[in-house]
């Protein structure tokens, strides 16, 4: 006699553990309740986001849009609105706010250039000193080298400028050999035509006219083509000691996680130090590479702190920045809408240097 089908034996779930199975919920496996409590969790953390860095970013929108001199509310219906103004005015109208802003930029062009691959190119060597198996001594070095790193800015701008002064020790040491040492934050010199003159190339108190005559952007070419003054050239050697210490903290930690079997084999083949540099190191560090790169560019373009302790922008504005600039036009001249604009376009000139390194970099892994 045929078995019944509903009276069939289970073989199934049900049948082995005597209950019948859940259906699982919608909205991938997570139940409601777990969907609140997670949302509970984070709350306090979105909420202080939102609060003390989402609102005042959208605050600081509204400001750069207004002719706000700091008295009363930026919100209250007595405040001028200046629309765009703010922003086009730093790259359109003739006049001192444009020549200031392109100042700026280019002192931190000049500035970031030099910075940013001298600090990773001594993080990387300082990296691969104190990695070095046979070194005796290695915590110390390490503490050495990371500390200018953790000490404060302040204190080291401080003195920096014992240092880098009339009677300080840099001209001492240059006066052992019979040179006398400029003024160095007093020099608004540009390097590059210091060189130049020295060669006999070009006068540097008289600028060539095909130069001096022709403007982009406010300035000359000239200007343009003057490189980082004397005092600027202070101010990044002091952010090179003192930022090398971190970075190398970084490449430490990528070169340890480099598994030795490679250097080994690479050794067994008969590499020497340069190639096994180039062809096996050099391309095991790339995200970290990019990591300091990224960061060290991020940095470079917000500099504040040494240029408001050692020059605040001067001599001759030749140490001017776009941070320090920003802060000068909002908390000193009181126009509040013209600095938040500056500072909004420092963060736009930032994430597009990001996102054009992050480009090249793909496009040579692409490229292999």
């Amino acid at each position: 006699m045929a078995l019944d089908v509903a009276q069939a034996p289970s073989t199934g779930p049900a049948r082995r553990t005597g209950r019948v199975p859940r259906r699982r919920p919608p909205g991938g496996g997570v139940r409601r309740g777990e969907r609140l409590a997670g949302w509970l969790f984070i709350a306090p953390v979105v909420t202080i986001l939102g609060v003390f860095l989402l609102l005042p970013i959208l605050m600081a929108v509204w400001v750069s849009l207004t002719k706000w001199n700091g008295q009363g509310s930026p919100f209250q219906a007595g405040v001028p609105m200046a629309g765009a103004s703010n922003y086009t005015r730093l790259f359109t109208v003739d006049g001192l706010a444009r020549q200031d802003f392109m100042t700026s930029v280019r002192n931190t062009f000049y500035y970031v250039l030099i910075v940013v691959p001298t600090q990773t190119a001594l993080a990387l060597v300082l990296a691969m000193v104190v990695n070095q198996r046979m070194l005796k001594g290695k915590s110390f070095f390490r503490t050495a080298f990371y500390f200018p790193s953790v000490t404060s800015s302040v204190a080291i701008s401080v003195v920096f400028l014992f240092v880098f002064a009339n009677s300080g020790a840099i001209n001492s040491l240059l006066g052992l050999f019979g040179v006398h040492g400029p003024q160095w934050f007093a020099d608004s010199r540009g390097v590059l035509h210091l060189l130049l003159g020295g060669l006999g190339l070009v006068n540097p108190d008289a600028p060539p006219s095909a130069l001096a005559g022709h403007q982009m952007l406010g300035l000359s070419w000239w200007d343009w083509l003057s490189g980082p003054s004397v005092a600027m050239c202070s101010i990044i050697a002091l952010v090179v000691w003192t930022t090398s210490g971190t970075f190398m903290l970084m490449f430490l930690a990528a070169l340890q996680n480099i598994p030795q079997q490679l250097e080994e084999a690479a050794l067994i083949d008969g590499t020497n130090r340069w190639q096994r540099l180039r062809y096996l190191i050099l391309p095991m560090l790339r995200p970290t590479m990019f990591l300091v790169v990224t960061l060290g560019l991020i940095g470079s373009w917000q500099v504040f702190d040494q240029i408001y302790v050692m020059s605040q922008g001067g001599p001759a504005k030749t140490t001017l920045s776009p941070a320090y600039l920003s802060f000068r036009t909002a908390f000193k001249d009181f126009d509040y809408g013209s600095g938040a604009a500056i500072s909004f376009i420092l963060f736009g000139i930032i994430v597009v240097m990001t996102l054009l390194q992050r480009f090249l970099l793909r496009e040579r892994d692409g490229a292999k």
